[in-house]
């Protein structure tokens, strides 16, 4: 990021305040420290892509919640700001859903030739049978006014053997770039692993936080092993994270890794493991965008201060 970029970004954060209500996980409401909204110089962290080597910036973007509004130009205008400042800090990866209401529209209708030029979208197929699949994807397609997907992904694993080949075929055709499966619950471990075990994917979105470390055990070191990238989503649980630190000053020991705030001390943590990717915490808000995307940059947390962070999660 040049200086230009660097003094713009800090500047809208530092008007717009980062303490008060914030939108993160879906939506969910919690509040910020309000030093957390102040990009550092310096590229944002990337992740290689095993499959292909291609880099990826390690934090991006997800869509549920916050771009699920309507035509109003009152309710797309932040959202309008929040891309400018993602695509300006060098974030690229958005992550959407037909599952998100209107999440698809907005995020197409938002765009500008430019940003599209710079965005690695990735969406999602959320519906049984193969004919299905097959208009719900091209309706995708079309709502994000898109010829090539970077990355389609079989939400939840709803009917997941049908859809792949479908992805298969398209890949071949090369109408999307990447392949991939998700689920947001840790219920849904054991078919992630099958599935991943068995079928060569190219990425695997699910959930991981510090107080959800379950993805540790197996899933993790398993996508690692096969060489499927990860999305993490739910890094802040839905908010209950920051529930959990509320009135809580951020500990000292967090600025060794560079960690002005709560959600920069979280997604730090998750992007410590080295089997992640990159992690799509949401939001509509420019100033919790600017939070959010400093974890990608500085150092993470080694494995002592990891475990710092789950202690005081405790």
């Amino acid at each position: 990021m040049d200086r230009r970029n660097f003094l713009t970004l800090s500047g809208v954060a530092a008007m717009s305040g980062v303490s008060g209500a914030a939108g993160h996980d879906d939506g969910t409401i919690h509040e910020h420290d309000p030093k957390g909204g102040i990009l550092p110089p310096g590229p944002m962290l990337k992740r290689k892509i095993p499959s292909t080597g291609e880099m990826l910036p390690a934090v991006g973007l997800g869509t549920s919640g916050p771009f699920e509004v309507g035509a109003e130009a009152a309710a797309r205008a932040p959202l309008r700001e929040v891309l400018g400042s993602f695509f300006t800090a060098g974030a690229t990866l958005i992550d959407t859903s037909p599952m998100y209401s209107t999440a698809e529209t907005v995020l197409g209708e938002l765009l500008t030739a430019e940003q599209q030029g710079k965005a690695f979208v990735a969406t999602k197929v959320w519906t049984s049978g193969r004919e299905a699949g097959i208009r719900q994807m091209e309706a995708s397609f079309a709502k994000l006014g898109v010829a090539r997907l970077d990355l389609m992904q079989v939400h939840n694993l709803v009917d997941f053997d049908v859809h792949l080949k479908t992805l298969r075929r398209w890949k071949e055709e090369e109408k999307i770039k990447y392949i991939g499966v998700t689920h947001y619950t840790t219920s849904s471990y054991p078919d992630l692993l099958s599935i991943i075990e068995r079928e060569k994917l190219d990425f695997a979105q699910f959930n991981y936080s510090a107080t959800t470390r379950d993805a540790e055990k197996k899933l993790l070191p398993l996508c690692a092993d096969k060489g499927v990238a990860v999305i993490i989503n739910r890094a802040f649980e839905d908010g209950n994270l920051f529930t959990a630190v509320k009135g809580k000053t951020i500990p000292a020991w967090a600025a060794e890794f560079g960690a002005r705030s709560w959600a920069q001390l979280f997604l730090k943590f998750v992007l410590a493991h080295p089997a992640v990717t990159c992690v799509i915490p949401a939001t509509g808000k420019v100033k919790n965008l600017v939070d959010n995307l400093a974890a990608g940059f500085g150092a993470l947390p080694d494995a002592k201060q990891r475990a710092q962070i789950i202690a005081a999660l405790n």
